[in-house]
């Protein structure tokens, strides 16, 4: 399949088009169980999704609220999402989150915007993250210095409410969100594609999938994010 996204000038920042390439590029990962099936759908074939075999994730330490219905093989890139999100959680607010707010996962449908491409989402292959809800502060646990004494209490953090703070608590959460988006784009390992604020339709969540090529599209300021490494961990 050929997918290109477009920057545009002004207000609108990013297009999608199926045509040619430009920002998507090919992955240099190794394959992966569904990149072999075609995401364009045949003209004058009724419209249906390749049968998959589907698991039920509730997540382990952070809980996936509802369950996300995925792949195995997708499963697998949630457990990895979760380790990294209870990573800078942790860095940013002294613990992980109870749990993520999923938007969806499993759908049979096409594209958005696109029906003669199937949607990821038809193949139990990518979800849409809204947001996650924190805990009270655990027993034995301290907040990070600098942080307001409030943060010892619970909380949630939205993509759609949060991304574009700048004060306050809020802005707290901005950091989150936008360190865990730096995060994931510097892992290759995880996802190959990954869509956020700044791009059609996805101002109120994150879209991550495993698309067979790369594209990632989160903007800040109207500037696409780039990876960050995590810290290196303190020397024993």
């Amino acid at each position: 399949m050929i997918r290109r996204a477009l920057l545009l000038l002004g207000a609108s920042l990013a297009t999608f088009t199926l045509d040619a390439v430009a920002v998507a590029s090919p992955t240099a990962e190794a394959p992966y169980p569904l990149d072999a099936i075609s995401r364009q759908l045949a003209p004058g074939i009724p419209f249906g999704c390749p049968p998959v075999d589907l698991v039920d994730y509730r997540g382990d330490t952070i809980r996936f609220r509802p369950p996300a219905k995925v792949i195995s093989e997708f499963r697998e890139r949630l457990e990895k999402l979760s380790a990294v999100v209870a990573t800078v959680a942790t860095e940013v607010y002294g613990r992980p989150p109870l749990s993520l707010v999923d938007l969806g996962t499993f759908a049979c449908r096409r594209m958005e915007g696109h029906p003669r491409y199937l949607s990821e989402h038809g193949l139990g292959n990518a979800i849409d993250v809204a947001g996650f809800d924190f805990g009270p502060l655990p027993k034995g646990a301290t907040l990070p210095a600098g942080l307001d004494r409030a943060f010892k209490n619970g909380f949630e953090v939205r993509v759609q409410t949060h991304w574009n703070a700048k004060n306050g608590h809020a802005a707290v959460h901005a950091r989150f969100l936008k360190t865990l988006a730096r995060r994931l784009i510097a892992r290759n390992d995880i996802f190959r594609v990954l869509l956020g604020p700044g791009y059609p339709a996805h101002g109120s969540h994150f879209h991550f999938d495993m698309a067979p090529f790369r594209l990632v599209q989160i903007f800040d300021d109207g500037v696409v994010l780039e990876g960050e490494a995590a810290p290196p961990s303190p020397s024993p």
